[in-house]
């Protein structure tokens, strides 16, 4: 069984000190690293080639977060593939043998997804964030678990991931023009074609983000860009089943355990950003175009 670790890169300089140790370090050695870099302005390009990566630049106009990780899956031939952006840094030498261990621990797993761990110089929320939504038990998830588990049956992360490419191409592969959330569309693909999703806890990165609360707008505006334009996901798992009011409860409880009482203000407002910006990317079909541009996480997307 072969192996492929695919990186898309944009000067990723500030992370690869931390990052290529930890790769060189990894007891899976991938057969081929793959790294599809958007024309970096730092020495990403050189750093990645030094360390034996075969890199590809393409015009940041190029990218696109399905069509993009689309094309560098037809560019190895590897017949496991390892996802992996460049700030989610290996938490241990087994990560990557962990998680590819996950992905052939049952014979219908498709994808499987790992462990996301604050870096250690998270804040409270960025922590929580990750502590939310990837818990210590690992779980192999099937489209009978929609049920209970709603439209977070199909959730998965592109962040460290990992894809038998015989399910991926079964599904139809990557959508080659999304403006985010595709390992969520292909993890879905894969449920509703008999595949299950596997989370496996056991294979950790440390990957995590303290947004702002503009870029929490941004972020939910993309992500509801995303569930407007791809209906037949909510149709077919239905909705989140409170998920959202247990995430806001998750997060009072930590800043009260940190004794950060000033900050609970902050949550609601959050909070509330996030609906509007869910919402507001949700109807995006009723605004201008020039007015989207500047609502979105991924300008790029509407250039």
């Amino acid at each position: 069984m072969s192996v492929a670790l695919i990186i898309p890169t944009r000067n990723a300089a500030p992370h690869l000190d931390r990052l290529l140790p930890a790769l060189a370090a990894q007891s899976l050695q991938p057969d081929e690293v793959f790294v599809v870099d958007s024309a970096s302005t730092d020495d990403t390009v050189a750093r990645f080639r030094a360390y034996g990566a075969r890199v590809e630049v393409i015009d940041p106009k190029q990218f696109n977060h399905g069509g993009t990780r689309r094309w560098a899956s037809q560019q190895v031939s590897a017949q496991a593939l390892i996802y992996l952006t460049q700030d989610a840094i290996p938490a241990d030498d087994q990560s990557f043998a962990r998680l590819v261990a996950n992905l052939y621990s049952e014979a219908d797993i498709g994808v499987a997804y790992g462990r996301q761990l604050p870096h250690p110089t998270a804040g409270l929320l960025g922590a929580q964030s990750r502590h939310f939504n990837y818990p210590a038990q690992g779980r192999t998830k099937r489209l009978h678990d929609a049920a209970e588990l709603g439209i977070k049956t199909c959730f998965s992360s592109d962040s460290f991931s990992v894809y038998r490419r015989d399910a991926l191409e079964a599904v139809g592969g990557f959508p080659q023009d999304v403006i985010g959330s595709e390992d969520a569309y292909v993890a879905a693909k894969m449920l509703l074609a008999g595949y299950a999703v596997r989370y496996a806890a056991d294979a950790q990165v440390q990957h995590s983000h303290d947004y702002r609360l503009l870029e929490e707008f941004r972020r939910y505006f993309d992500i509801g860009v995303f569930y407007g334009r791809e209906r037949w996901i909510r149709q077919a798992f239905g909705a989140a089943g409170g998920e959202g009011l247990r995430y806001v409860k998750a997060e009072l409880q930590a800043l009260w355990a940190a004794g950060a009482y000033w900050r609970v203000p902050e949550v609601f407002v959050r909070t509330a950003l996030k609906l509007l910006g869910y919402r507001m990317g949700h109807h995006e079909a009723r605004l201008p175009h020039s007015i989207k541009r500047h609502l979105s996480m991924y300008s790029n997307y509407w250039t």
